[in-house]
Order: C-alpha cells, then structure tokens, then sequence
C-alpha cells in the first residue's frame, strides 16, 4: 500500500485567502425542514444535478423515526421557489436488504458513456452503511444496482467517464479503524478492484480523523477538482470543514495537489445549531461554465440545505498553489 508525503516548504500565506473563496448565499438555509411538504425532522445532504433546465436536488430528508429517505426539490435559479415534490421519490426497497434502514447522502453524476445518471447513496442496515447504486434519466424511474462494496463504506461517487475502459469509483471506507478517502475501479459497475488510498487523513491537521468526498469530481483543463471534508475531533465534539484537492486528468488515481487550509468551516448559527453542530459538509455542485461559477450545496449541522458559490478559476488557482503530494515509494 502506498503511503504518502507532503511537500510543504513552498506554502504561501500571502497569495491566497481560503476564507474569501466561497461565500455563502445571503438566503440560507435555502431548505428547512418547516417548508417540507410533509412532517420530517431534517433535509440535508443533496445531491446536485442540472436537469430539464433548472437545478435538481436529490435531498436527504429524515423522518420523525430517525430513518433516510430521498426527495426531489426543484428551482430555476437554484437558490429560491424551491418546489419540493409532495411524496417522497425515493424510500428503502424491500428487496435490496440493505436499505432497510434507509438511504442516505447522494451524488448524482452523468455517465457519458451509458447516457443516464448515476447516482450513489448510502443504503443503512443492521450490517452497517454501504455505497449503492442506482441510474436514471428522468428522475422518475430508477434502476437499483444494489450495494457495490462491503461496510463500512459512505461518500462514495463515480467520475462521469471511464478510464482506459474503467469505471472510477471514490469512496470511504473504514478499515481497522482508518477513515481514508480510496479509489476503485470496475469494467461493468459490479465487479470491483485495483483498491487504493487516494486521500489519506494528515494526524495533527485539521483533517486528521476521517475524511471523505463532498460533491462529484469536477472536470476542469487542469485536472478533477475534489471538493472533501475533513474532521476533527475536539473537546465540544467533531468539527467538519471543507478542503480541496486536484486529481491527475488521465490517471485520477494520482492526486496532484492538496489544500494546507480548510476553505469552509461552520461559522454561521445554522452550520452551529443543529442535529450535530459544527457540520459544513458539501454533497452537490453545479458548474456555471459562462461565468465560471460553481455552486455548492450542503448539509449544516445536519438539519437544513445550504448554499456557497464560488470562483472555480479562483478555486483551482489556490488548491494548485498548495502541497504537492507525491507517494512515497514510487
């Protein structure tokens, strides 16, 4: 197993604010759950999507049982008139035993290759989470591909393409305890292999507990920009910031460059008050290609739906300005 070094003697404390990268939308939480159509607890950890026009999210939404479900909620700027579907779209399946205990925290991507989208979610049984997969292409209808890995596994997301014929599969695992960001790959979506740590947790640093994917892989010239969250664990309890990394474009099983500092953190009341205090942690995001803007959507402190927009010519210059990493045994 390759185990990894950072490079850190040409950080720059000057260039760069990471706090100034993303700003958060002046309307948030742009989801509660006293607007949800029926009694629920809590909406949060959406999966993102541009559909038909407007922007889809898939919303994690917990009921008054404490057990996941997903819905769909709709807006044509993203941001307002939210129209939240009145029933839930979709709920555990009988037949697929893992999702007994529900269904948690999708990624949504588009598949070029098999023209629909993918969405991975984590199913909840006695046995633990697992990554499962589920395709698309209306948003109506899905077809469930059951769970791909063993438990314990969460924020899991494939990229959009294949790579020399392979499906990429980011995910976290735990293993003896470790909570490192992996890659895997698959020629068919079942059959799964080549395992490795892509992201590893830095002990000491502020992503030194557990660390795992936030939105989709976003494809820019200069490589897959990986959004992720990392915790601490403090006095108080785990904190969830957000950092960012760069993927090789070809081989993203490479990790380029990663971000020294968090570039989001739970500073407003309702990142604070909450189910778990002291959650920021991104599910979802939407390219503006025109403008380069990119929108992030995100669970806060595990009771609403918000949003921070940012920069992506500004997020890509800084997480390339940051530490390279390279294995250590070639």
């Amino acid at each position: 197993m390759e185990k990894f070094v950072v490079e850190t003697e040409n950080h720059n404390f000057k260039r760069f604010n990471p706090r100034s990268l993303l700003r958060r939308y002046e309307g948030n939480p742009v989801l509660r759950p006293e607007e949800w159509p029926y009694p629920v607890n809590a909406v949060f950890n959406p999966g993102a999507v541009q559909f038909d026009g407007e922007t889809l999210l898939l919303v994690r939404v917990e009921d008054l049982r404490g057990f996941s479900h997903l819905t769909v909620a709709r807006s044509r700027d993203g941001k307002k008139g939210w129209r939240i579907d009145p029933e839930p779209t979709l709920i555990p399946d009988e037949r697929y035993q893992e999702e007994q205990w529900g269904l948690e925290d999708p990624r949504i991507v588009w598949l070029e290759d098999r023209e629909e989208y993918a969405i991975t979610y984590v199913s909840f049984s006695k046995g633990g989470p697992v990554v499962s997969l589920m395709t698309t292409r209306d948003f109506l209808s899905f077809r469930r591909f059951g769970a791909l890995l063993p438990p314990e596994d969460k924020d899991a997301s494939l990229f959009p393409c294949r790579f020399n014929g392979r499906y990429a599969l980011i995910h976290r695992p735990i293993i003896r305890g470790e909570a490192h960001i992996w890659l895997s790959l698959s020629p068919d979506l079942v059959h799964w292999g080549h395992h490795r740590i892509l992201i590893p947790v830095r002990p000491g640093w502020w992503d030194c507990h557990r660390v795992g994917l936030g939105p989709p892989p976003i494809k820019t010239d200069e490589g897959w920009l990986v959004i992720y969250h990392g915790v601490r664990l403090t006095a108080s309890g785990a904190l969830y910031r957000v950092g960012l990394a760069l993927l090789d474009l070809d081989e993203p099983w490479k990790i380029i460059n990663r971000s020294d500092e968090w570039v989001f953190s739970p500073s407003e009341r309702y990142e604070q008050v909450g189910d778990v205090p002291g959650v920021t942690f991104p599910t979802g995001a939407i390219v503006d290609e025109k403008i380069n803007q990119v929108r992030i959507y995100y669970g806060a402190a595990d009771s609403t739906v918000a949003l921070t927009i940012g920069d992506l010519r500004a997020l890509l210059e800084y997480v390339k300005s940051s530490s390279r990493v390279q294995p250590a045994y070639p």
